[in-house]
């Protein structure tokens, strides 16, 4: 464990009231925090700095994910063997650091979740928080070689094997599932540990519908990308299943009573060429995703 370099990297926006006593606490983990100034307005910057941490500031707030980015392209320039990445608003514990980071630590996972739903802890998660993460993380599963219990968990730990071979590229909360998608697609293992969160005094930036909608579309987009022969492919099966049953349909009634009963060819008609088009879209993405991965690997 001497020879490991640990970096915990934590994004943060108007956080002047938690940064101080957090750099404080990491100070008997690690000498290299990374803070991610991502535009704030408050003096969260000039805290971090003056608390000794790498402060990196975006000019104007660009979102969480950005602010990830930023996190794994400084940890990699730094040499780090493992970047820990934590919430910067105090709901997450400093004790839960070094259990997060020790299966990478002894080369057991690439990627180390900190999940609220082991060991009891979802009791202390509200329940309309609880209700998203655990759709969320069911469709992120759909994805996954292996399923997890909770995708949108911002304490993590990452191997240095995936900071040199994944850059994250959403902008938004959606950027949780788009490293994990794109892990479990490399084969990365991925592991999880129970941590504990506190929700009290809670003062969330984000609206809870419009949250989940973006995190469920960004989640969405990447599945499409990196499967998509599932993605488009068999739904593409289906309405062409759908589409010859009704097609069958209007053709046995046209030939019992010479008559066409429209609404039904109408359906078979569009939903065959609704059919169609999702399977040359899934074979299409599927070629052109694996030429860039070919090219890019060369």
């Amino acid at each position: 464990m001497i020879n490991v370099k640990i970096t915990v990297g934590i994004p943060a926006y108007n956080e002047e009231r938690n940064i101080a006593l957090i750099i404080e606490n990491l100070r008997a983990i690690t000498d290299t925090i990374i803070v991610c100034n991502d535009g704030s307005t408050d003096k969260t910057g000039k805290i971090a700095e003056k608390m000794g941490a790498i402060v990196i500031n975006h000019e104007r707030n660009l979102g969480y994910g950005a602010a990830i980015r930023t996190l794994f392209l400084k940890a990699r320039e730094l040499g780090s063997d493992v970047l820990v990445t934590l919430d910067s608003d105090g709901q997450h514990r400093i004790e839960d650091v070094m259990p997060v980071a020790e299966p990478i630590i002894k080369n057991q996972a690439d990627m180390v979740i900190g999940s609220r739903f082991l060991e009891g802890n979802p009791k202390n998660i509200p329940k309309y928080r609880k209700a998203g993460i655990k759709f969320i993380t069911k469709l992120a599963n759909t994805s996954l070689e292996e399923n997890v219990t909770d995708s949108q968990s911002g304490f993590r730990a990452y191997s240095k094997n995936i900071l040199s071979e994944i850059t994250p590229s959403e902008q938004g909360m959606g950027v949780s599932n788009e490293i994990l998608i794109k892990s479990s697609k490399k084969g990365f293992k991925i592991a999880e540990v129970p941590i504990v969160v506190s929700y009290e005094g809670e003062t969330s930036t984000h609206h809870p519908i419009s949250h989940g909608a973006t995190v469920t579309l960004s989640t969405l987009k990447f599945i499409s990308i990196e499967h998509p022969l599932k993605f488009y492919g068999i739904p593409g099966i289906i309405f062409l299943a759908i589409g010859l049953i009704f097609t069958i349909m209007t053709i046995q009634g046209f030939t019992e009573t010479r008559q066409i009963l429209l609404s039904i060819a109408v359906i078979g008609v569009g939903t065959i060429i609704f059919g169609t088009v999702l399977l040359m879209t899934s074979i299409i993405l599927y070629s052109v995703v694996n030429l860039i991965r070919e090219n890019s690997s060369k």
